[in-house]
């Protein structure tokens, strides 16, 4: 009998450990984010980056977090339309990607404090007759899939061209091959600091203010609390508004 229980322990106590080893976020000393690293200045790909080679303001928030909670950040770069899937199926731990919290995908995900507002705008060549959304009615429009570009255009029901990322719609303006690109504020801002034939037309009464967020699985409380608590710390400090000034001038 007591080669019996002596038996049972050691499986139980093996069953423990693995359940450790396999668990993400507050259970071990990792929280894995997901992002797409194609949205300059919140997240890209360069040499020599904040975390690895990524860096951006989303990338600053993330190395701010990860020193707030103690915890090492992991990046996985992935298709945006694809990071809200990986989070529900637990690849991810949180999603950072400027991502506007809707009510949609309330639904799905829980969203953490705000961090950021922003608004779409529509980039045009220099000489465009665009003033306003109504004007992109019978023009080509191009939009980042998933983004929420592609949403304000669908709203205004105008038919589009949707692509996978940034520089390729910008490639797609430039190359005179569509009329104009519908996307957020700042990164908008950032392509046409890098393109000086193109311009940014705003319609505020069209696109209306957003702000972005953080997203955790529904119900992971802990992760979400500890967010929110570095975010309001960033925020109160003036961290997050020297990022978006310096980051926007790079």
């Amino acid at each position: 009998m007591k080669k019996i229980i002596a038996v049972l322990l050691t499986v139980s106590m093996a069953a423990l450990a693995l359940t450790g080893c396999g668990s993400k976020g507050s259970k071990s000393n990792e929280i894995t984010f997901g992002t797409n690293a194609e949205f300059p200045p919140f997240e890209y790909v360069t040499s020599s980056g904040t975390i690895g080679e990524y860096d951006g303001i989303d990338i600053a928030i993330l190395k701010a977090i990860g020193e707030d909670t103690g915890k090492e950040i992991k990046i996985e770069n992935m298709e945006f339309d694809s990071l809200l899937i990986a989070l529900q199926n637990g690849q991810i731990d949180a999603v950072i990607s400027g991502m506007t919290i809707t009510e949609e995908r309330s639904k799905s995900v829980d969203f953490s404090h705000p961090y950021y507002e922003a608004t779409q705008v529509m980039i045009v060549d220099q000489n465009s007759d665009i003033k306003t959304a109504a004007d992109m009615e019978g023009k080509k429009i191009v939009v980042i899939q998933g983004y929420t570009g592609e949403l304000c255009v669908q709203d205004l029901g105008f038919e589009y061209e949707a692509f996978k990322k940034g520089t390729e719609a910008i490639l797609e303006l430039n190359n005179g091959k569509c009329d104009v690109v519908v996307l957020d504020s700042a990164t908008a801002q950032k392509y046409v600091k890098d393109n000086p034939n193109l311009k940014i037309v705003e319609d505020r009464d069209s696109f209306e203010v957003e702000e972005y967020g953080i997203a955790v699985k529904k119900g992971n409380t802990e992760l979400l609390n500890a967010i929110n608590a570095s975010i309001d710390k960033m925020l109160s400090d003036g961290r997050i508004a020297e990022w978006s000034v310096s980051y926007s001038e790079q």
